[in-house]
This record gives C-alpha cells, structure tokens and sequence, in this order.
C-alpha cells in the first residue's frame, strides 16, 4: 500500500492542533468558575463589613430601650422614696437607685464605645467597597478575556473540522482506519520520521531492509517498536562545524 505521507501529515496536524483546542476548551470553565469564586469572595468582604454596622446599630438601640427602661425603673424608685415608712425601705430603695444608676452609666458607656465602633466599622466599609470594585474590574475583564478566547477557539475548531472533513475523502479509507487507531492509541502523533537510521519518536533503531525500502518506496510501514507510520525524510546536511565534530 502506497502511503499518502503529506496528507497524512496534514490530517495529524489538524487532529493536533483540534486536540489541543479541545483541551484548551475544556480548561475554560473551571477558570470562569474560579473567577467567579474569587468575586464572590470579595463581595462577601465587602458585605461582612456592612453587616458589621447593621450589628452594631442594632446594638445601640437595644443600649438606648434598656437605659429608657433603667431610667424609667430609677423614677418609679424615687416617687416610692416619698411612700415607704420605714429606714429600711428607704435605704433599700436608695441602693435600687444607685445600681440602676451605675447601671445607666455602664449601658452609656457602651453606647458610646459602638459610636466609636461605628467610625472605624465606616471606614473598612470603604475600604472593601473601594476594595471590591478594583478586584471585580480586574477579575471581570479576565473573565471576559477568557470568553473572547474561548468564542476564538470553538470558531478555529469549527474551521479546523471543516477543513478534516474535506480532507478526509481525499486519503484511501485504509489509511484513514489505520491512523484512526494509531491516533487513538498513541495521542495524536501518528507519523514519524526516521533520521539516521532512527525512528524520531521512539529512538529504535530501523532494520537495515526496512530502511531500504523507506528509501526507494512510498510503502506504508509501521515503527516495530510503537506502532507510528514510519516515512522517510532527507538528513539536512551537515555544517562545517558538525562534519569537522563528527571526524573528531
């Protein structure tokens, strides 16, 4: 069987070039779906800090009932003062006021800590705010950059096959079968060339009758080591410099 070497080339070098798009093509969404891990994760910073003050606002209003409800006991205290008729219900009541009072103290005291909470809680809110939308720029041009690639690759595939399958009818169907199998088995690099007496791909050696017939012949052989299409391909000639190592 006469081998149609540059055809064969040809269609490996497609089924090359659509292999390493495919998987090029693949890799594609597990790097949008990081990226957009990435903005969430930003988003979520920015958002911890507002929760932080809906927080601490919330704090504060419940510090402002319950001082209003101390301060409400504390009077209801004093009006009794004028009502009760023994030192010990006076005393008692005294020492009601002057806890619910510290208490007041206390409660106002945290008031104003949050206030202070508020103006630093203010500021990482601009802080991851500013923060938020550098890092959705940056990481929403690359998502963008890598669709634009993407929508390249699927169109270059496209061609690509194109091309494959009019170049398909144009190769005897044996040969296509027999690459076919050979494409599968040894992922995509079908034909290899001998140089020096070698097969370039596996390194073994070519018995000296089936080197001869490389030579003088378009007969299809295959590599009895891995199998490749073998074809023959000229030694580019030698430099000065390489003729000169090789006499040593």
């Amino acid at each position: 069987m006469e081998i149609d070497v540059e055809k064969l080339t040809q269609l490996q070098q497609l089924d090359t070039e659509i292999r390493d798009l495919t998987l090029f093509l693949e890799n594609i969404p597990p790097q949008i779906e990081e990226i957009e891990k990435k903005i969430a994760a930003s988003a979520q910073e920015a958002a911890a800090a507002k929760e932080k003050m809906t927080g601490s606002q919330k704090m504060r209003r419940e510090i402002e009932s319950e001082v209003k409800d101390v301060k409400s006991q504390i009077g209801k205290y004093k009006r009794q003062l004028n009502e009760v008729k023994t030192n010990k219900e006076y005393t008692a009541l005294l020492k009601e006021i002057e806890e619910s009072e510290k208490k007041v103290d206390r409660l106002e005291e945290s008031f104003i800590g949050e206030m202070l909470r508020e103006d630093d809680i203010q500021k990482e809110i601009k802080a991851a705010g500013q923060s938020d939308t550098e890092v959705r720029a940056v990481l929403t041009g690359e998502k963008e950059a890598l669709l634009q690639k993407k929508n390249e690759a699927e169109e270059k595939v496209r061609a690509l096959g194109q091309r494959r399958e009019e170049l398909l009818p144009t190769i005897p169907p044996d040969q296509v079968k027999l690459y076919l199998r050979i494409f599968r088995k040894m992922g995509a690099t079908v034909l290899s060339p001998v140089e020096e007496d070698f097969c370039a791909l596996c390194h073994v050696r070519i018995r000296p009758q089936v080197l001869n017939e490389l030579v003088s012949t378009r007969k299809l052989i295959l590599c009895e080591n891995c199998g490749r299409i073998l074809y023959w391909r000229e030694p580019k000639p030698k430099t000065e410099e390489e003729g000169e190592a090789a006499r040593g």
